[in-house]
């Protein structure tokens, strides 16, 4: 008989924990962050989303990404240019980058 009580007692405290995470969890979850990335990536044209596949794609391979604001776009030209005869792309691609770089200034 105490053997049932100490189980039942100890499903209903665990019953009880799960509950009160959830509802803490949902709380926490609700930052405004995610949704502004999914609005920024709905943002993106097709043309500026294949830049930046490419960005991300083709200049992570040797170094980590940087930040488009880092630079000013007079900055950009040259490290674009340097970096498209390292990485193997064309003109096209370099385009398309270029393109999603300056649109994220």
């Amino acid at each position: 008989m105490k053997s049932k009580i100490l189980v039942l007692a100890a499903v209903t405290v665990l019953l009880v924990s799960c509950g009160t995470q959830k509802s803490a969890g949902v709380a926490t979850t609700e930052p405004t962050a995610p949704v502004t990335e999914t609005t920024k990536a709905a943002a993106l044209t097709p043309e500026l989303a294949e830049g930046k596949n490419l960005y991300e794609n083709s200049c992570a391979r040797c170094h980590k990404l940087y930040d488009a604001n880092k630079f000013t776009q007079e900055e950009w030209k040259p490290i674009l240019t340097r970096m498209q005869k390292k990485a193997k792309l064309d003109d096209t691609q370099m385009a398309s980058i270029s393109h999603y770089i300056t649109s994220q200034l």
